[in-house]
C-alpha cells in the first residue's frame, strides 16, 4: 500500500475515533449554582428573612455545642497572635502552625523579630504561601511597633491596620482574640455562611460584616467570629454542606440544603 494511502487511512480513522467526554464535576458545578442562586435572591429578598428570634436560637446551639471557642492560630501573646494571622492570609492555620513554632522561639516580641531581620524569618516561614511578602511585613510591623507603639501591639483598629499587611480582617481578630472586643472577622468561611443561609447578605465581607453587627445577639458577639469561623470550615463547606449534620439546619434559608428540618 502506498504511503500516502496508510496516511490518509490513519487519518481518517482518528477522525473517525470518538473523542472522550470532557470530565464534569455535576455535583460541584450544581452546588456552585445553587449557592450563587441563593445568595442573590437573599441579596433580592427573595428567601424568607431570619427572625429575631431565629438568630438567638441559631446562637444559642453555636454556644450549647461549643461554650469556650477559640482561633485554630497557634499564639502565646497578642504579638505572636498579629503575626500568626498576617502568614495566615491566603493560607491555613494548620499549614501557619506548622512554620510558626520555629520563628516564636527565636522572635515572640517586636524587637526579637525586628532583630532576627527580613532574611531570616523568610527562611522560616518559606513553607507558607506569599512566604516573601509575608516575612517583609512582618519585620517592617515589627520595626513600627518598636519605634511607635513601645512594643506593643495596639488595642485600637486604625493604629493595627496602620501595620504593614494589617487588613480590617486582621485587626478584627487581634481585637477579639487578643483583647476581647466584640468584632467580627468576616473571612472567606463567614462570608459563605452569611450569604448561603440568608443570616448576613452583603456583596463584600465589609456588608457581611456589618450586618452581623447589627443582628447577632450584644451576649453571643464575643464568640460569633469563632463559632461562624467554625461552623464554615467544618459544616457549612463551600463544596458540599454537611446539611445533615448541621445544627442550624432548619433555621437555615438556603434553598439547596440536603435537610430541612432537623
Amino acid at each position: 500500500m502506498a504511503p500516502k494511502t496508510i496516511k490518509r487511512g490513519l487519518k481518517a480513522a482518528r477522525k473517525a475515533k470518538p473523542k472522550p467526554a470532557p470530565t464534569r464535576v455535576k455535583g460541584r458545578q450544581a452546588q456552585v449554582k445553587a449557592d450563587i442562586k441563593a445568595a442573590h435572591e437573599a441579596a433580592h429578598g427573595a428567601l424568607p428573612q431570619w427572625t429575631t428570634a431565629e438568630i438567638a436560637e441559631a446562637f444559642r446551639r453555636f454556644a450549647a455545642a461549643n461554650p469556650h471557642p477559640h482561633t485554630e492560630l497557634q499564639y502565646t501573646n497578642p504579638f505572636t497572635l498579629l503575626v500568626a494571622v498576617v502568614l495566615s492570609a491566603q493560607a491555613t492555620d494548620s499549614g501557619v502552625n506548622k512554620a510558626t513554632p520555629a520563628l516564636f522561639k527565636l522572635a515572640d516580641t517586636p524587637e526579637k523579630m525586628a532583630r532576627l531581620g527580613e532574611a531570616r524569618v523568610r527562611d522560616l516561614i518559606k513553607t507558607i504561601g506569599l512566604y516573601r511578602t509575608k516575612a517583609k511585613n512582618v519585620v517592617a510591623l515589627s520595626q513600627l511597633l518598636v519605634a511607635q507603639h513601645g512594643g506593643e501591639v495596639p488595642r485600637d483598629r486604625d493604629a493595627l491596620q496602620s501595620l504593614p499587611g494589617v487588613g480590617r480582617k486582621t485587626a478584627n481578630v487581634v481585637l477579639n482574640v487578643a483583647f476581647g472586643e466584640p468584632t467580627i472577622a468576616v473571612d472567606t468561611h463567614i462570608f459563605r455562611v452569611g450569604n448561603r443561609t440568608g443570616l448576613a447578605v452583603g456583596k463584600t465581607p465589609l456588608d457581611v460584616e456589618m450586618k452581623l453587627l447589627e443582628v447577632v445577639p450584644a451576649r453571643y458577639l464575643p464568640n460569633a467570629h469563632h463559632w461562624l469561623i467554625l461552623h464554615g470550615r467544618y459544616t457549612c463547606v463551600a463544596r458540599r454542606p454537611l446539611c445533615e449534620t448541621c445544627i442550624i439546619a432548619d433555621l437555615c434559608k438556603w434553598p439547596g440544603k440536603t435537610v430541612i428540618s432537623p
